[in-house]
């Protein structure tokens, strides 16, 4: 069964940092894209930022370049998310998903995690 499980997220003040892991299981996620999401309460879910399956390619929301930093480790099966700076907008539950198209548009992912919420507040 494919699987994917976030975790990290948390209550962080503003500045502060979080990193977010995206684990995968029941698949190899090396031939996927694998994009994160955020959804904070009455918005639209938000590309944040995406990497190509080689981790060679990687593209960021204007609202998070130059803050968060994406990486995989093929070997783990996983994907991770450092965010630096974290600001009161960056509050939201954060998905990963995996994909075979590049991109931030969140309806071209076919796998899903449940979520993990990101909380920046003092």
């Amino acid at each position: 069964q494919l699987q994917l499980v976030e975790s990290g997220g948390g209550l962080v003040q503003p500045g502060g940092s979080l990193r977010l892991s995206c684990a995968a299981s029941g698949f190899s996620s090396d031939y996927y894209v694998i994009g994160w999401f955020r959804q904070a309460p009455g918005k639209e879910r938000e590309g944040v930022s995406c990497i190509s399956s080689s981790g060679g390619s990687t593209n960021y929301a204007d609202s998070v370049k130059g803050r968060f930093t994406i990486s995989r480790d093929n070997a783990k099966n996983t994907v991770y998310l450092q965010m630096n700076s974290l600001k009161p907008e960056d509050t939201a539950v954060y998905y990963c998903a995996a994909g075979p198209i590049y991109g931030l548009e969140y309806r071209v992912y076919d796998y899903w995690g449940q979520g993990t919420q990101v909380t920046v507040s003092s």
